[in-house]
């Protein structure tokens, strides 16, 4: 009997092992498969970033006046000009400079670290303009020290040779804060394997692999990356297996160079939740395991017990069975409700995961037509001054860009900052924001809550994006109602902070709050909502560990009531 026992527990080992090794595999494809659509976002992202100001030097090297500087020498008016174009787009920085390298004209003129004077003859993106190509080149600023995208055009006067060069600077630090926020791990490093951006502030201008002399020596000649060492990053990848040690951390690992410029974007995000599941699933089939083996020596032992004892005792054993089988099956109904919800909730999951997937395709193939849109009514300005058409049009495009915007929620990850303010100024400034809208449709808005502050530790922009949804929804629904009115509740208790807005409206229908959480569900009428106010403040407001609910009003129309922590520990 021991040797039968010796063995059993051996297969079952076995079994365990080669258990733990299927569901491993499983589980990491799975996460390698939504490293996959972060991945890609990311590249998509990026390559947005990067083509956003492509023709705006073009645009620069028809400019009358910037032609007209390097024939005549007016300068001062072209300076302020520059900087003018450079906080409105958002650049770092506008340059000209004439045929020998030399800057005589900038956007930062009047800054300690003006760029005018300088000679950048040295630069590949000068000399690549001097050719009459787009000139474009990665590196850390000679004059100010700060890493940049620069972008040059020739610049020709009509019948002439080229006779300057004119330079955008764009700073991408903006993504590399963007990673940092999200938590997760991301490196950019450009042909020659050097890290030019990265979430981990220790890994930028570490190299992938040994620069060779040649490569050390290109770079010292244009300085694209200053003083720095560019030494190797300690790292090892398995691209056969997907996986990367970075330190003493072995994460799995994604890359791609389907990127300008042969760069490439390289993405790592660690295991622990595929080997967690793993182990769930090894630990769940030894459970079964151990209670069959102890079933089955409780029935054994009935059987034996059975036999000695007299009919009460078996009675007694009966009775016991029952309960043990009654138990078992509420236990049964348990796991199978615990079952359906976790399976409703990866079914969602999965739809905002291909609807992540959609906000990313969209965001990109539309990112470039509204730059392209944004940077020739900028050329239009420039040439023809401020007209009406052109600012609506300019509204027209930040209509666009706001509703691009929306799509990216749903691909964004990651805690926001917060912190601490009061619930009614956060209201406050949700109704200033819809002014307009409450104006259009006549509606009434009434506040009501205590005297007292409401204060909470949240992200206050997210919380008024949450409200402004809620109360546009409200004056949606009561713009076709003889009464139309819209009344904010606010108050709290010891653990939370809550708000309430009601509305005359048409109320719920036929639809559950459940119903109107699903991405691009709406009762509006066709063409006027996108159907994603209350799927964005669902998510806002689970990411804050808050509750939202909808009913019906017994006198007509519907209340939407959302409750937050308070958050006291970080108050």
């Amino acid at each position: 009997m021991r040797a039968i026992y010796s063995i059993l527990l051996v297969a079952v080992a076995l079994l365990a092992t080669g258990l733990h090794w299927a569901s491993f595999t499983y589980f990491k494809s799975q996460e390698i498969a939504k490293a996959e659509a972060r991945l890609s976002l990311y590249r998509s992202t990026l390559e947005s970033e990067l083509r956003h100001f492509a023709h705006l030097p073009f645009l620069l090297s028809l400019d009358p006046m910037v032609v007209r500087a390097l024939s005549d020498g007016s300068i001062e008016a072209l300076d302020k000009r520059l900087a003018r174009f450079a906080h409105s787009a958002g650049l770092d920085a506008i340059y000209l400079m004439n045929s020998d390298g030399l800057t005589i004209a900038a956007s930062n003129a009047q800054s300690p670290r003006s760029f005018k004077g300088q000679n950048y003859s040295y630069r590949p993106y000068f000399q690549a303009a001097q050719r009459g190509e787009l000139g474009e080149f990665y590196g850390i600023g000679a004059t100010t020290g700060i890493p940049g995208y620069f972008y040059a055009m020739a610049v020709r006067r009509p019948q002439s040779d080229a006779t300057g060069v004119v330079a955008i600077k764009i700073d991408l630090s903006r993504l590399q804060d963007d990673w940092q926020a999200s938590g997760e791990r991301i490196i950019l490093a450009n042909a020659d394997g050097v890290v030019l951006l990265a979430s981990e502030p220790s890994w930028r201008y570490k190299t992938l692999a040994r620069l060779t002399a040649t490569q050390r020596e290109n770079i010292m000649q244009s300085r694209q990356f200053g003083n720095e060492l560019l030494a190797s990053l300690d790292w090892s990848p398995n691209t056969l297996q997907q996986a990367a040690r970075i330190g003493d951390k072995e994460l799995l690992y994604l890359s791609t160079s389907d990127l300008p410029n042969g760069w490439s974007l390289h993405f790592f995000v660690p295991d622990d939740p595929a080997s967690t599941r793993a182990w769930l699933t090894t630990g769940t089939f030894l459970a079964l395991v151990l209670l069959s083996f102890s079933a089955w020596q409780v029935s054994r032992l009935r059987r034996v017990r059975t036999a000695l004892f007299a009919s009460e005792r078996e009675e007694a054993e009966l009775r016991l069975a029952n309960e043990r089988l009654a138990v078992e099956i509420e236990e049964r109904r348990t796991a199978e409700r615990t079952l359906q919800k976790t399976q409703t909730e990866l079914e969602r999951a999965g739809r905002l995961a291909a609807l992540g997937q959609l906000a990313s395709s969209v965001t990109h193939e539309l990112g470039q037509p509204i730059a392209a849109m944004r940077n020739q009514l900028a050329a239009s300005e420039m040439t023809d001054g401020p007209t009406t058409l052109n600012e609506k049009m300019q509204g027209l495009v930040a209509r666009m860009e706001s509703i691009t915007r929306q799509l990216k929620f749903f691909s964004r990850k990651g805690r926001d900052s917060f912190e601490v303010f009061d619930l009614k100024d956060a209201a406050q400034d949700a109704l200033t924001l819809l002014e307009p809208s409450i104006h259009a449709r006549a509606a009434t808005i009434d506040v009501q809550g205590p005297e007292h502050a409401l204060m909470l530790c949240a992200n206050k922009l997210r919380i008024e994006q949450v409200l402004t949804n809620i109360v546009r929804n409200a004056l949606d629904a009561v713009e076709e109602q003889d009464e139309k009115i819209v009344t904010i509740t606010m108050g709290d208790t010891p653990e939370t902070v809550w708000f309430e807005v009601a509305d005359t409206g048409h109320g719920l229908g036929d639809h559950s709050l459940d119903d109107l959480r699903e991405p691009f569900t709406t009762t509006r009428e066709s063409g006027e909502g996108m159907g994603l106010g209350l799927t964005i403040s669902a998510g806002i407001v689970s990411d804050h560990n808050g509750s939202i609910t909808a009913k019906d009003r017994p006198d007509g129309g519907a209340a939407f009531r959302v409750s937050l922590p308070k958050n006291e520990a970080e108050i």
